[in-house]
């Protein structure tokens, strides 16, 4: 009879545990999945504490998935989305820069980051590149949470060639200075981006509104460059005049 009750209670476990298992796998939401890849995170621990790092690439599979969470959560309109991802794209500056965010949870000895720019590189290929920009609060010492965004160059800056073009992998790597935790280990990140495509999110009425935008700034640059070489032209012109007119009052004399 016990051994009865004891097969019961063991299936009756176990059907349990399948179902918990089920439930869970059905409440993560798609995005959750999505952001496991794109969301990389490294722990560090002795007995002064411990520091958890994570870092986020920004691929176009990321970005439509947090899009659409968001729409979703918010039950915003087409219109609405269209808008935030119009936003959204803006400040990532994606036509432009490679975004990282970076944060940190740092239950251990105060961290002294600053200046970031240095305690941090992005490689592809077999070269190395620091940031163009970045939030500068991670200049700043802390112990708890922080974070930021660390933004990289495209573009290269002789070329103009796309950084990332015909490449698999993106690794960034932090200073083993950053913290006493890492005991002289430098955390390193890496995401194969050899299937990621930026342009298909610059598509629709948001693509137009960014690209419009593009072609604005660039005619304004473009514009600013023709008065700075018309007001060297025009300069040259009058040294020229300048020139001819001393030179016609020397022919006079002669």
């Amino acid at each position: 009879m016990k051994d009865i009750w004891l097969k019961r209670w063991v299936t009756l476990s176990l059907i349990l545990l399948t179902l918990t298992v089920f439930v869970s796998a059905i409440e993560a939401s798609p995005f959750d999945n999505i952001l496991k890849r794109w969301r990389k995170t490294n722990v560090y621990n002795d007995m002064d504490g411990n520091l958890t790092i994570s870092l986020t690439y920004y691929s176009s599979e990321y970005i439509e998935a947090f899009i659409q969470s968001e729409a979703e959560k918010n039950l915003w309109t087409k219109d609405e989305t269209e808008t935030f991802k119009y936003n959204y794209l803006q400040s990532l500056q994606l036509n432009e820069m490679i975004p990282i965010n970076v944060e940190f949870e740092n239950n251990g000895p105060t961290i002294y980051p600053g200046p970031f720019d240095k305690m941090i590189e992005m490689k592809v290929g077999n070269k190395s590149y620091h940031p163009a920009d970045y939030d500068k609060r991670l200049n700043f010492k802390f112990q708890g949470k922080k974070e930021g965004l660390v933004y990289f160059r495209r573009f290269d800056e002789k070329t103009g060639k796309d950084l990332l073009d015909g490449k698999d992998r993106v690794t960034v790597e932090l200073s083993s200075g950053l913290s006493s935790l890492l005991n002289g280990r430098s955390p390193r990140f890496f995401w194969d981006i050899k299937n990621d495509d930026p342009a298909r999110l610059y598509t629709g009425a948001t693509g137009a509104r960014l690209e419009t935008d593009r072609l604005l700034k660039r005619l304004e640059k473009l514009r600013k460059d023709k008065a700075e070489e018309e007001a060297r032209l025009a300069a040259i012109n009058n040294e020229i005049a300048t020139i001819q007119a001393r030179l016609d009052e020397l022919a006079k004399g002669q």
